[in-house]
């Protein structure tokens, strides 16, 4: 999945990393003939960069960031108290993760482009949620599950 550099550090080696606006960091090094990237070696040149965009494997894995922790979490919805909006397609801010925890019964999870997978989720099963892809809930038979939101950790 292709995610936008915000910012850049350097490792304890002092090799650039990228920093990605899902939370996750890629190494950026100027490194020819595989990795010509002599951009990475100036300020000028990393800023001239900030925005564009890198495919994150993290994102692809469904992997959560380093550094980020639960904030927040909805009520335990049943059948009969999921928000349409949560049944219809809909996404989370950037930055933002999730995970969904199904208590009990079983929850249809579809994600959306650039995925486009379906996964049935249960109490062994817990669903993440990737910042800005849309994805939908749909119950199979009844069920109890909760989200719980993840941001970055405050430095």
């Amino acid at each position: 999945m292709h995610r936008s550099i915000i910012g850049f550090h350097q490792d304890l080696e002092q090799h650039w990393v990228a920093e990605l606006d899902c939370g996750h960091c890629q190494h950026t090094r100027h490194e020819p003939p595989f990795f010509p990237r002599p951009w990475v070696i100036t300020e000028a040149g990393r800023l001239e960069h900030i925005g564009q965009l890198l495919n994150c494997v993290l994102c692809d894995r469904q992997q959560m960031p380093d550094a980020y922790a639960p904030y927040r979490r909805t009520p335990v919805f049943t059948n009969d108290s999921i928000p349409n909006g949560l049944r219809a397609k809909h996404s989370t801010k950037t930055g933002v993760w999730g995970i969904i925890h199904v208590q009990s019964g079983r929850l249809r999870y579809r994600i959306h482009h650039p995925y486009h997978t379906e996964t049935i989720l249960d109490i062994e099963r817990p669903g993440v949620i990737l910042p800005e892809v849309e994805h939908e809930v749909e119950p199979i038979d009844l069920v109890e599950f909760f989200v719980e939101f993840w941001a970055k950790v405050r430095d």
